[in-house]
């Protein structure tokens, strides 16, 4: 049995919630700034095909179906003196730095084929460490508090990490790029410095979080086809998950097209970071305000708020053109932000109540593999949503930089675009995230589990884990319990 110790109170200390928070460096990061500066990077530097670049994305996400799940069931059964999550955090610290490096390496081989290969095997590399790292970051979440509204201010906390980290990772990355006369250089020198950023907070993260021990009794018989499915049969798990899809590829698709946008549309390349960091800064702003709102209501109603606030901001777009004066850009940039915000804390703080409502029904604690279907579930869509972007940027009729020598330096210098090209741009950045939000909210509607349901459910399964003789009030419950959260 491990030798950890659980906290001896569901009331957090502060520095234990800055402790756990500094991990979400690396989960906000990284993504914003592979969601902003990727695909463009792989395009524009590496100079591959648009619909070469996004199979890259869709072909991880095929290797992704087959190692996340297996992570999630690997960490679940996992049991040592750290605990079931903590050595996997440890060992990511080199992890994260190699990938991320690898991850921007400026390749010049000459064959196309050749450096789409050495795309491909840095991409997975990069995608292997992010799900090992944050499947098991995230299922400690749900293990360090069991009290619903502690883990909405754990996650504000988490999620103002995450946010910060956000803003520099939108904002600095081409700064450093264009600091160098050769762009190559730049993107090496970007990699080295961001990969040291995401790693080396994980080192306050292991020394600061603990492992229940009552979550570490020995595993049980693995059935690996009842683990993987059984998940899809839990309503909340399933409204939650539909909540965080729709809601996330509408990110990843805006996020992966914004510098294209800036660039083509608006003829604002320049400011395609301070844009992003203004709607990041106001998301951090945010934060407060939905959780204080989550406590007087519920975490569904704050996600529901956010998402219509980014549905009503979005026609604001079909205002900016060109022409528009710069403060309209940056005040949509920032309501914008406001209305990320609410999405992001809220389904962050949702999430660990899942193996809450699990236990009920499989008697186990499984964070990590809900965790990794969440995971993979966002990555294959996200991957889809890249994917159809980046092919129909090149059906639009795309035409990439032209790299010129220019003082000794190598340059890229853009091409002009087509009018088909441009309204293309337009519809992905302005229509899609409008439709899937919708959708995201409709699903946050219909979500079953709020603060009174949990201090029941959070009742009963304290009664279960000490060991109570099961009463007939305690099945009735629990039946009662089933029939709102887990049964269709």
């Amino acid at each position: 049995m491990p030798t950890t110790a659980p906290p001896s109170s569901d009331k957090l200390p502060l520095w234990r919630k800055i402790g756990y928070g500094l991990g979400d460096i690396y989960g906000g990061g990284s993504l914003v700034l592979v969601s902003f500066y990727y695909l463009i990077f792989l395009t524009d530097v590496i100079r591959l095909n648009p619909a070469l670049a996004g199979t890259v994305i869709l072909i991880s996400k095929a290797y992704d179906a087959i190692t996340d799940p297996f992570e999630g069931v690997l960490s679940d059964r996992t049991r040592t003196r750290l605990g079931r999550r903590r050595p996997y955090l440890l060992a990511g610290i080199p992890l994260i730095f190699l990938s991320f490096f690898g991850l921007f390496y400026p390749t010049d081989l000459s064959s196309e084929g050749a450096r789409f290969a050495f795309v491909m095997a840095t991409y997975l590399f990069f995608s292997t460490v992010v799900s090992l790292v944050m499947l098991n970051y995230n299922a400690l979440q749900a293990e360090i508090t069991l009290d619903y509204h502690e883990r909405t201010s754990l996650s504000s906390i988490r999620i103002g990490f995450s946010t910060l980290s956000s803003i520099v990772a939108a904002l600095v990355p081409l700064e450093i790029v264009k600091s160098f006369g050769d762009v190559r250089q730049g993107y090496i020198v970007m990699g080295l410095v961001f990969g040291a950023l995401f790693a080396l907070p994980f080192i306050a993260t292991v020394a600061a979080v603990r492992e229940r021990r009552e979550f570490q009794k020995p595993p049980e018989r693995l059935d690996l086809a009842a683990t993987l499915l059984r998940p899809f049969r839990v309503r909340t798990f399933v409204f939650a998950l539909l909540m965080y899809l729709f809601a996330f590829v509408a990110m990843d698709a805006v996020s992966s097209i914004v510098v294209y946008f800036m660039k083509y549309y608006l003829g604002r390349g320049s400011e395609a970071n301070y844009v992003a960091g203004t709607l990041l800064v106001f998301q951090v702003l945010s934060l407060p305000l939905y959780v204080a709102l989550s406590r007087r209501t519920s975490k569904r109603f704050g996600f529901m708020v956010g998402g219509i606030t980014w549905i009503a901001v979005m026609f604001v777009s079909f205002l900016i053109t060109p022409a528009s004066p710069w403060l309209l850009v940056y005040i949509f940039a920032a309501l914008i932000g406001l209305g990320t915000g609410g999405i992001v804390v809220m389904i962050y703080a949702i999430f660990p109540d899942i193996p809450d409502v699990d236990e009920l029904q499989s008697g186990q604690r499984r964070e990590g593999i809900y965790g990794a279907l969440i995971s993979l579930s966002r990555k294959l869509s996200s991957a889809l949503a890249i994917f159809a972007v980046a092919n129909a940027l090149g059906l639009a009729g795309y035409v990439r930089p032209v790299e010129q020598v220019v003082g000794g330096f190598k340059k890229l210098v853009d091409q002009p675009q087509s009018a088909e090209f441009v309204l293309v741009l337009r519809l992905i950045f302005a229509v899609l995230p409008v439709i899937l939000v919708a959708c995201s909210v409709f699903f946050a509607s219909r979500y079953p589990l709020n603060g009174q349901v949990h201090t029941r459910l959070n009742a009963l399964l304290t009664q279960r884990r000490g060991g109570a003789p099961e009463t007939p009030e305690m099945t009735a419950e629990a039946e009662a319990l089933k029939r709102l959260l887990i049964n269709a």
